[in-house]
């Protein structure tokens, strides 16, 4: 049979090939729904299938976006992955992920090859994009560049992010007042703590207001320990089994991965959560709910972000010079009250 082409979904919907191409592309002008709804009729009963090379070829920009992230092992970072992945399905949209293990030589690796491969855009998470990134970014100028879940201080990029200091404050207020406790340790991260504009600084950060505010010194309360439940977990052992009078009541952790690792730490340790130790998280994974006992936790809107990055990726009105749309969008977060707080 021979090939279906753009001009005989045209024919038979009785429009333009212009007009396919915009119901195609959901875009760049609009479509009336009557004439749109002609348009895929014809596609599908016809059974056309778009040559998405040529289309790229022609626009010079595919239907993919690029997402770099420290590490799609952790869940906090694979639900992220996934948010972006549906929204941008929404749009019509194919994701490519890499991991940079949170080194440069991957990030970058990974920045080149998709801007090489003429991606829409770029979603990076990142600890901060390197020179070597920017150089990148402004060679292909034309990809639009949107940092997630953490901005630098001294970045310009544009940034979907959430309200870390907030949050923290939350958890650490709920313990002190809500329960009482005399003071809150905080599991913060490596000895070799990121910049700031790290959602981890940012934890610490809120922690220490909560603690401040209430007229708590926080002065050996904070405890560097890995941000993953395998690393959290040694140092929880230690902490855990000095004498009673020597442990914290209480403890705020920078990520949910960390409290998981608590909980597991306090357990071979004969240290009953919720009542020897209350413990909260910060990221609300799926497995927070399924912890025993099911861990309270700071929550981030992460669908609502995966939109708003994606959205900003393919927001033609940021390529404008004076455009009113935000260079970074922050999104609160909530407090999920479980059991582990001794709730």
């Amino acid at each position: 049979m021979p090939k279906v082409t753009r001009d005989d979904v045209a024919r038979l919907a009785g429009t333009s090939t212009a007009v396919v191409s915009y119901v195609i592309n959901n875009g760049p002008r609009p479509v009336a729904p009557a004439t749109r709804e002609r348009v895929l009729a014809a596609i599908a009963e016809l059974g056309y299938r778009p040559n998405s090379v040529a289309q790229a070829m022609a626009s010079r920009r595919t239907n993919l976006i690029g997402m770099v992230v420290p590490d799609a092992r952790q869940p906090f970072f694979a639900e992220l992955a996934h948010a972006v992945e549906r929204a941008a399905s929404e749009r019509g949209k194919i994701v490519l992920i890499g991991n940079s293990d949170y080194t440069g030589d991957r990030e970058i690796h990974y920045v080149r090859a998709f801007l090489g491969m003429r991606v829409s855009g770029l979603i990076l998470i990142s600890e901060g994009p390197s020179q070597r990134a920017e150089e990148e970014f402004a060679a292909h100028s034309d990809a639009r560049v949107v940092l997630l879940h953490r901005r630098p201080d001294n970045s310009d990029d544009i940034a979907v992010v959430t309200d870390d200091i907030g949050g923290s404050r939350l958890a650490v207020e709920h313990l002190l007042h809500h329960h009482g406790h005399a003071y809150v340790a905080c599991f913060g991260g490596p000895v070799n703590a990121p910049a700031p504009g790290d959602p981890v600084v940012d934890h610490i950060e809120g922690w220490r207001q909560a603690m401040d505010a209430a007229g708590i010194t926080t002065e050996g309360r904070l405890i560097d320990a890995p941000f993953d439940r395998y690393g959290a977990y040694q140092v929880a052992l230690d902490l855990l089994r000095a004498p009673a009078d020597e442990r914290p009541t209480a403890l705020f952790c920078s990520t949910d991965d960390q409290a998981i690792g608590v909980l597991r730490a306090a357990r071979e340790a004969g240290v009953t959560i919720g009542r020897d130790l209350a413990v909260i998280g910060f990221d609300d994974i799926q497995e927070a709910a399924f912890c025993d006992p099911p861990l309270t936790t700071i929550a981030s809107d992460r669908d609502s972000m995966a939109k708003a990055a994606v959205d900003l990726v393919l927001d033609d009105s940021l390529a404008v010079p004076g455009s009113d749309t935000p260079r970074i969008r922050k999104f609160p977060s909530r407090l999920v009250v479980r059991r582990s707080c001794g709730c």
